[in-house]
């Protein structure tokens, strides 16, 4: 786990209880998108299952395999089609019951756990209450109020938090050598997300993007209610990106708090300051901060898989003109 960048704490409490032997049967990673948590799951049940010397090595078949996708012992469930299904949980119990493979744990990875339906929550509930001793779930989700609290309570927290931005900054500098001035926008833009900053420099088009989402933004503002209801319905079409979309609106949002409240060096955005602050001038403060609890309530209903449509108009024809 020596690769994981930040979160000190969860990597000591995770690397501790591998070597040990002695793994919690559930483990819940929560934290905004892009911030690590599946790429600690996996560094994890790479400890875990690791044959070398250094746990993790990186270069034992266990590890390979892991890093790979293809370890017998290790599986990720993945959503089908948006959410988690019943039938997804039942055939990981079935999976569970079985004696490991090679590996001395089987280890399940179930990334954006609040995805579940009901139907499917509720069955994983009995795999929680009654783990086989050789099985370890490893669960992501945003928020762990979006998850029943009878699963929150049978799993061992691990809340990932954004990293300073000079450490991600330094990490790209150093890790990934990026020049100074890249990685201070990156890092600055990441908003303590690592795994976002690392995203962006790999893949130009989540810069593009972000472009077009911003320019979105700031022309829903002054669009009727037509086109208000034309871009929530694109929007929610979008499933794959956005999760990403709305956590960059907060961010906005955010920032047009803090250029209000005279925070300007606080700003996450900074490479559109002066579109920050013209948008802020035109607003009060008790507009932003019910437009942020606004989006916040749209993520939350999203990630409980309320209809995104109606959740997307709602979060637009609320937005202040």
């Amino acid at each position: 786990m020596n690769d994981i960048v930040g979160h000190e704490t969860a990597v000591q409490q995770l690397r501790r209880a591998a070597l040990m032997g002695r793994p919690a049967h559930a483990y819940l990673f929560t934290g905004p998108p892009a911030i690590g948590k599946r790429t600690l799951a996996v560094a994890f049940a790479k400890t875990l299952n690791c044959t070398g010397d250094n746990r993790p090595c990186g270069a034992c078949r266990a590890c390979r395999l892991i890093a790979d996708g293809r370890h017998p012992d290790v599986r990720a469930i993945e959503p089908d089609n948006g959410a988690i299904k019943i039938d997804q949980i039942r055939a990981l119990q079935r999976d569970a019951s079985l004696a490991p493979v090679e590996a001395r744990w089987r280890v399940f990875l179930l990334p954006n756990v609040e995805r579940a339906t009901r139907e499917a929550a509720n069955c994983l509930l009995k795999t929680l209450e009654e783990p086989p001793a050789h099985v370890v779930l490893l669960l992501t989700a945003l928020d762990a109020n979006a998850l029943l609290p009878t699963v929150v309570s049978r799993c061992r927290l691990i809340p990932l938090r954004p990293l300073a931005i000079g450490q991600v900054q330094t990490a790209l500098e150093d890790r990934w050598h990026v020049e100074p001035e890249r990685a201070a926008l990156l890092a600055r833009l990441s908003a303590g997300r690592i795994g976002w900053a690392i995203a962006a420099l790999e893949d130009s088009a989540i810069l593009e993007r972000r472009q077009v989402e911003i320019e979105t933004l700031t022309s829903v503002a002054g669009a009727g209610r037509v086109d208000r209801l034309e871009t929530a319905y694109r929007l929610s079409r979008d499933e794959r990106h956005l999760s990403e979309t709305l956590a960059l609106w907060l961010s906005w949002w955010r920032d047009l708090m803090l250029v209000k409240t005279g925070a300007v060096h606080a700003v996450t955005n900074a490479d559109h300051l002066q579109t920050l602050q013209r948008q802020a001038a035109g607003y009060e403060l008790h507009q932003i901060a019910e437009m942020i609890r606004a989006i916040q309530q749209a993520i939350r209903q999203i990630d409980a898989n309320v209809n995104r449509r109606l959740a997307l108009e709602v979060l637009l024809l609320s937005m202040p003109s």
